[in-house]
């Protein structure tokens, strides 16, 4: 079996909802970055804690880690606790489960040749339970619906349901650095009717090549984004509107531009960067040169720097008190909670528009009393 999947559960959002770009991004290269090196090695580190937890012989990672750093240490320890609870919650349903540890399941039933490694999972009679850690900081992931972690459980009702009397489904998404723990339980049947009426179809499209492109949040991560024609419709479509100002728009107009001005600025970052490469590879374009980016003076050498700004009488550092990030990485996450929980707050974040299928809370304007809360009333004006 090959190492990567043409329709990969972990892209399955975006070939789902644009079938024929699986066969398109087949032909653009499979670009590495250190945030997923970095991901890369959280993963391996966390496999090794489980598997060390539940007395299974594991190889030492930790000679292969790039990144590793105190909080890789302790997110990992924290995703490895959370897994044994959810062995513990298990256990309440089946004597002895089954638990499976960087697990590559098949699930080519309803995905041609389709395949993927699931973090963690564990088989219990009633219920599965689906874990993967994400170690980015960035996009929040949930769980609902997820049709990554969809495709896994797919794979082990495949080859573990004739053992296992299952009839439900437990997904978790386990996303440390954002604090965040996401939880879907779908049944047995929801799961299998979804695999037939939605997966099967649009991978049988896109194993071939066929169907339509569709725009959307599914574009993010797609190699292709910056050169996709859909996807530029899909953004000049707001040309239509005259981009008067406000007071001259009508409120459907507002409301139909302003869920889309983030991903057309996204888009255009996104043509921008693919143009500069092309062009760094000989591509021309009509009206446009190649030029060096503008930057700022840097210092050659910072101790050199201080030295000849004492020499002065001058002190050229500022003491400051470090950042949250920064104070984390200092302590430790633990420590940080256990001596300056008490000492941190959130303050409330600027009121922006969203679409209504965002699950953040609507805010209640009548409750906020803007006299009193100068918080609010200072983002408010903005």
């Amino acid at each position: 079996m090959p190492d990567h999947a043409l329709l990969s559960a972990s892209s399955s959002s975006r070939w789902i909802a644009c079938p024929p770009s699986a066969k398109l991004c087949e032909g653009y290269p499979d670009h590495t970055s250190p945030y997923a090196q970095q991901g890369t090695d959280a993963h391996s580190l966390a496999a090794y804690k489980v598997l060390k937890a539940l007395g299974k012989k594991a190889d030492v990672p930790a000679g292969r880690l790039t990144f590793f750093d105190r909080e890789m240490d302790e997110c990992t320890d924290a995703y490895r606790d959370f897994v044994l609870e959810q062995i513990g919650e298990a256990r309440k349903l089946c004597y002895d489960p089954l638990v499976l540890v960087e697990q590559r399941l098949d699930f080519s039933r309803w995905v041609p040749e389709g395949f993927g490694t699931a973090d963690a999972c564990i088989l219990s009679d009633e219920a599965l339970f689906v874990i993967d850690l994400k170690y980015g900081s960035g996009i929040l992931v949930d769980a609902g619906w997820n049709s990554q972690m969809m495709c896994y459980a797919l794979g082990l009702l495949e080859s573990f349901d004739g053992i296992y009397d299952v009839r439900s489904v437990k997904l978790s998404i386990f996303q440390p650095r954002r604090d965040h723990v996401s939880t879907f339980e779908i049944s047995k049947t929801d799961l299998l009717s979804w695999a037939d009426t939605v997966l099967a179809p649009a991978a049988e499209l896109a194993f071939l090549g066929e169907g339509d492109f569709a725009a959307g949040d599914h574009c993010q991560f797609c190699p292709a984004k910056g050169s996709c024609r859909k996807r530029a419709e899909f953004n000049l479509e707001m040309a239509r509107y005259d981009f008067e100002p406000p007071p001259e728009m009508t409120d459907m107009e507002i409301a139909a531009i302003l869920p889309r001005i983030d991903d057309l600025i996204s888009w255009g970052n996104d043509v921008k960067d693919f143009a500069v490469k092309q062009a760094l590879n000989g591509r021309r374009y009509e009206g446009l040169k190649l030029v060096e980016g503008r930057t700022k003076t840097r210092y050659t050498d910072d101790a050199a720097v201080a030295a000849a700004v004492r020499a002065v009488g001058k002190e050229p550092y500022e003491q400051r008190l470090l950042g949250i990030t920064d104070m984390k990485a200092l302590l430790g996450r633990k420590q940080f909670n256990e001596i300056l929980g008490g000492l941190t707050y959130k303050p409330p974040g600027k009121p922006t528009l969203v679409p209504e299928s965002d699950s953040r809370p609507a805010l209640d304007i009548a409750k906020i009393d803007f006299s009193e809360n100068s918080d609010m009333e200072e983002k408010c004006n903005e």
